[in-house]
C-alpha cells in the first residue's frame, strides 16, 4: 500500500500514523504552496489550550501558482526562539522532554534556507527518535487530487481546515501534562506525543 503525504513541520500524529502503517510514502513536493496547512505549521498543548507554531515563509518566484520548492524559510519574528520557548513552556514538565530536547532543539538554532530541506530533516530525526523506518520518496511530478492517483491521498486531508472523518485513524488517548485542565487534545504535533510518550510513542501510532 502507497500514501501520498504534503510536506510537514513536525507534523500532526495522523501524519505520521501514515507514514508508519503505508508500505511507501510519498512526499509532494512539485504542488503549489497551500497557505495556513500543516507544511509550515504545527499544534502543540500548552497550559492555556492549543497554541500554533507557523514558521514564516517567502517566495522566490514570480509568478502565480508558487511552488512548494520555491518557498524560503523567513527570519521574521524571531520565530526560532519564539517556537523554542514554547516548546520548554508547554513541556519543559514532561516525562521525556529533557530526554529528547537536544535532538530537537538544533531546528531553532540552525538557519534553513528552503522549507522542503527544513522539513525532510526534520521527518527523518522524528522517525529516528520513534524508531520507525518507512519507505520514503518524492513525487516526481503533480497529479490533481482527482487525477489518476494509484496512492492514497492525504496531502489535503491531514489539514487544520479539513474536520472530515479518517476511518483509518482513531486517536488513542495518552498522557498530556495539561489533560487534567483542558481534557484530552487529540491529533497534536509528533512532538506533543514524543515528549509526552518517548519510545511507548510507537505504540500509538
Amino acid at each position: 500500500m502507497e500514501a501520498i503525504l504534503s510536506t510537514a513541520y513536525f507534523a500532526p500524529v495522523q501524519w505520521y500514523q501514515k507514514l508508519y502503517r503505508y508500505d511507501k510514502c510519498l512526499i509532494e513536493t512539485n504542488e503549489s504552496y497551500q497557505k495556513q496547512t500543516y507544511r509550515n505549521r504545527c499544534v502543540i498543548a500548552t497550559a492555556n489550550g492549543r497554541q500554533t507554531l507557523t514558521v514564516p515563509v517567502e517566495h522566490t518566484g514570480k509568478h502565480g501558482g508558487i511552488s512548494i520548492k520555491e518557498m524560503r524559510i523567513s527570519d521574521h519574528g524571531n520565530w526560532r526562539h519564539v517556537h523554542w520557548n514554547a516548546l520548554m513552556s508547554a513541556y519543559g514538565e514532561s516525562a521525556f522532554f529533557d530526554y529528547y530536547a537536544d535532538d530537537v532543539k538544533p531546528f531553532f538554532q540552525k538557519r534553513w534556507t528552503w522549507l522542503l530541506d527544513f522539513n525532510e530533516a526534520i521527518i527523518y530525526k522524528m522517525c529516528e527518535l520513534l524508531d520507525i523506518h518507512p519507505d520514503i520518496s518524492h513525487t516526481s511530478h503533480f497529479v490533481c487530487p482527482n487525477g489518476n492517483l494509484e496512492a492514497d491521498d492525504y496531502r489535503y486531508a491531514i489539514s487544520p481546515k479539513n474536520h472530515e472523518q479518517d476511518s483509518g485513524f482513531i486517536p488513542s488517548q495518552y498522557y498530556q501534562v495539561y489533560a487534567m485542565r483542558n481534557g484530552f487534545q487529540p491529533n497534536l504535533s509528533i512532538l506533543d506525543l514524543l515528549f509526552n510518550m518517548g519510545n511507548e510513542s510507537i505504540f500509538y501510532l
